[in-house]
C-alpha cells in the first residue's frame, strides 16, 4: 500500500475501495470547480462510479500501471495526486493531480508534487516525469514550474472537456537535473 507522511498534517495514502464515499462526496462538493479542468467529473454522478474506479486504480497500482493517492490534511481527504500512467519499461511517468477548492493556495499541492517525484526518482527508478496542464489553468502551471520542471511544449486540442478541445502544456523533469536541484524539489 502506497503511503508518505510529508508532515504532522499532509500525508498522501492510496485510496482504498472501501473509501469510495469519501471520494465521492468531495468530488461531488467540488464539481463545479472540477470541472473547469477535468474531463471525468460528469461521469461521477454515483458512490457506484467512484467504487469502479477505485476498484480499476487498486488493480492497475498492482500491476505496477499507476499509483492513485488521496491528499489527506488532518485525517480529511481534500484532493488526488497519483501517477496516472506509468511506463516501466522506458522508466516514465506522467503525474496528475487535483485538490479541493477550499484547500488551494496553501502550498499543499506543491509538496504533495514535490514528493511524487522524489517517490519516483527514488523509490521507482523513474528517469523522467511529466506533466501536462491545460493552458488556460495558470494556478496548476505554477507547481511544475516551481519544481523545476521544463515547458517542453505544448500539444494542441488534446483533450476534450465537455463542449471544446484544450491545449495542454508539457512540463518535464529528467533524473539527471533532479539529482542536480533536488534541493528546489524539496522546498
Amino acid at each position: 500500500m502506497f503511503y508518505i507522511k510529508m508532515n504532522e498534517n499532509v500525508s498522501l495514502k492510496q485510496l482504498d475501495p472501501c473509501e469510495e464515499e469519501t471520494l465521492f462526496r468531495l468530488v461531488d462538493r467540488n464539481r463545479s470547480h472540477l470541472r473547469n479542468w477535468l474531463p471525468w467529473v460528469d461521469g461521477t454522478k454515483s458512490i457506484e462510479d467512484t467504487r469502479s474506479y477505485l476498484s480499476f486504480c487498486e488493480n492497475e497500482y498492482k500491476r505496477a500501471e499507476l499509483i492513485n493517492a488521496g491528499i489527506w490534511y488532518k485525517d480529511e481527504l481534500v484532493g488526488c495526486i497519483g501517477y496516472n500512467e506509468v511506463n516501466q519499461h522506458n522508466r516514465f511517468a506522467k503525474i496528475g493531480y487535483w485538490l479541493s477548492e477550499d484547500m488551494q493556495g496553501k502550498g499543499m499541492m506543491k509538496l504533495a508534487c514535490a514528493e511524487m517525484v522524489r517517490y519516483g526518482f527514488q523509490e521507482m527508478g523513474l528517469n523522467r516525469i511529466e506533466i501536462r496542464v491545460a493552458i488556460s489553468n495558470k494556478r496548476s502551471q505554477a507547481i511544475p514550474r516551481g519544481l523545476g520542471f521544463v515547458q517542453e511544449g505544448m500539444i494542441r486540442q488534446t483533450e476534450w472537456l465537455y463542449d471544446h478541445y484544450v491545449d495542454h502544456l508539457v512540463f518535464g523533469l529528467l533524473r539527471e537535473e533532479y539529482e542536480k536541484n533536488e534541493q528546489l524539489v524539496l522546498k
